[in-house]
């Protein structure tokens, strides 16, 4: 009995060790990154264009990079949320056992384990097809080749959301099978088919569970850079036809290259392409403070479905 206890408090001891650890790393990563990033962070920082200098003093700011990563994420979002959503009722709703339906979700299991990387050497493979020049633009003027050029906001935001694909997916079949069965019966019992049960019952019932999988989805979109990198590019301002916020110029933006966060922080580190590690750094502090609200407001779900279920 005595060395069951010995064991049991070890085992504590060393589990709050490595807790406490990771807390500080975690802290550590965030003050180290805050007290370097305060200087050049300001008002007139998030809402300046950036300028493509060697100049750290005449660099600008981060608009189009926060619009950019907007934008990405919208685009992944309205991709990825009815595509994982409409697979999600039809695995917990609609399929039945069998070796396509395991084949389906293995597949799921897999693509959310393969490398980002992976997946945008795929989608500049696939984008740069000519049949797909209308979401970027056609390579001219080289004789022999026949390609489209493969980098524009449409193209990395269907990157996007393949790769976030099955995150909303595991996240929506999740949250679809929390609701009790007995609401689904319920509206069986009162005459209602299914497809309206699910719509007017199932769905609503789950809603504050998918809408953690699209903000889980948000934050993949919003932390990413090698599919940024290869299917966007690294232009630091919006290309196409300017100004760009001009909603008769909206299609040439979406199809044209641009920045986000984590390309504009990469293209100004050193650690990347870059030697402006003031602006890198209050660009990362944006970043981790956008990351840490996602994450904010996930856990919120979380805890009132905890109050909801305690209250039923």
């Amino acid at each position: 009995m005595k060395r069951y206890l010995l064991e049991n408090t070890i085992y504590k001891i060393l589990c709050w060790i490595c807790a406490l650890f990771t807390i500080a790393i975690c802290f550590g990563i965030i003050i180290y990154i805050g007290i370097q990033g305060l200087e050049k962070f300001n008002f007139n920082f998030l809402v300046s264009e950036p300028n493509p200098t060697f100049n750290e003093e005449a660099s600008g700011g981060i608009s189009t990079p926060i619009i950019g990563t907007l934008v990405l994420t919208v685009i992944g979002i309205l991709i990825a949320f009815p595509w994982g959503l409409l697979s999600a009722v039809y695995l917990t709703h609609y399929a039945k056992k069998g070796i396509i339906t395991g084949f389906f979700k293995l597949a799921i299991d897999v693509l959310s384990g393969v490398p980002t990387i992976v997946i945008a050497i795929f989608g500049l493979a696939i984008f740069s097809n000519p049949l797909f020049a209308f979401l970027s633009s056609k390579v001219d003027n080289v004789p022999g080749i026949q390609k489209a050029f493969g980098r524009s906001f449409l193209v990395a935001g269907i990157t996007m959301a393949i790769m976030i694909l099955p995150y909303v997916t595991k996240t929506c079949i999740e949250a679809i099978r929390a609701v009790p069965s007995s609401y689904m019966e319920a509206s069986y019992a009162m005459g209602a088919s299914k497809r309206y049960s699910i719509i007017k019952v199932l769905l609503p019932a789950a809603q504050k569970g998918i809408v953690t999988a699209v903000i889980l989805g948000m934050g993949r979109i919003i932390g990413d850079t090698a599919i940024v990198w290869l299917t966007l590019g690294g232009t630091l301002r919006m290309t196409g036809v300017q100004p760009w916020y001009n909603v008769q110029n909206w299609w040439s933006t979406l199809t044209n290259t641009g920045s986000t966060l984590t390309s504009y922080i990469y293209y100004t580190s050193p650690a990347g392409e870059g030697n402006m590690p003031k602006v890198a750094f209050s660009a990362s502090l944006f970043l981790i403070i956008i990351i840490i609200l996602l994450n904010f407001i996930v856990d919120l779900i979380g805890k009132s479905q905890a109050l909801e279920g305690e209250d039923k």
